[in-house]
């Protein structure tokens, strides 16, 4: 990522005072955050509040995927989109959404599932990908993608009370290094099929939000080699080591993963966002 050369505008300065006047962040960091371009995998559950404070922190490029359409179920915890937006499609509204909030922000939306046909095309033309999907065929193949374009990936995944997040760093590890392969049809449960606490995404969201600043001005120590494991139920958080598997099938030492997959027959699921 290239510091964007420009100075800010007085209108700038004062909507990111509070940003400016820290000085982990500064200028210096606002303008990273203005010239950064983060993709967000999924306008759901954990898209929504992931794309809502990196909006509001000034992050100049947001694009969103997703192919879904606002369904009244999804309002009990997918705070992009209301009332009045069931029925039409999650780009569109969260598009709206978002420059509501800050019109200094450029939105792309991407209106179609992401497959091996297109995955890399769009994930090149961002600095980090950001996972916001829940189900294995899109999250494997979001991971698969971030790693062979060279891209952090921000992790996070959620389910009943408990929700997950990690950061994967190129040359530092991948999804895959913890579950090498995806599960059978029908073993894990979606959240349509068990449900998920309405709050937790926005629990699991902020983290991923805040990683994905971390990593844009460069600063702090980010989930990268850990696991942030939430027990909401018990409000318990804590943090597990993670290291590269060398046995990894797609970053490990001999690597049998060296293309992109579409795993819907593989799981029967299609490849949707929460």
């Amino acid at each position: 990522m290239v510091t964007q050369t420009k100075p800010l505008t007085p209108y700038q300065v004062r909507r990111y005072s509070r940003h400016i006047i820290m000085p982990q962040v500064g200028s210096q960091g606002q303008r990273k955050l203005l010239d950064a371009k983060v993709l967000i995998v999924g306008a759901g559950g954990l898209g929504s509040p992931i794309s809502i404070y990196l909006t509001l922190a000034g992050v100049g490029t947001i694009g969103i995927v997703d192919f879904d359409t606002v369904d009244v179920t999804n309002l009990q915890r997918q705070i992009l989109h209301h009332h009045d937006d069931v029925g039409r499609p999650k780009v569109e509204s969260a598009r709206d959404t978002l420059l509501a909030y800050n019109p200094d922000v450029n939105v792309i939306i991407h209106e179609e599932p992401l497959t091996s046909v297109n995955a890399m095309d769009i994930i090149c033309e961002y600095d980090i990908i950001v996972n916001g999907a829940d189900n294995f065929p899109a999250r494997y193949l979001v991971n698969d993608a971030a790693y062979l374009a060279g891209k952090p990936l921000v992790d996070g995944s959620i389910l009943l009370f408990d929700g997950m997040a990690s950061v994967f760093l190129p040359g530092k590890g991948c999804y895959r290094c913890l579950f090498p392969t995806p599960p059978p049809p029908g073993e894990v449960p979606s959240c349509a099929e068990a449900g998920v606490l309405g709050m937790l995404p926005g629990m699991v969201g902020t983290i991923q939000a805040t990683e994905t600043v971390k990593l844009i001005m460069g600063i702090g120590t980010s989930l990268s080699g850990r696991l942030l494991l939430i027990d909401a139920l018990d409000m318990d958080f804590r943090t597990v080591k993670l290291r590269r598997n060398p046995e990894c099938p797609l970053c490990g030492d001999n690597p049998t993963v060296t293309e992109l997959i579409d795993y819907e027959a593989f799981c029967g699921a299609p490849v949707v966002a929460d």
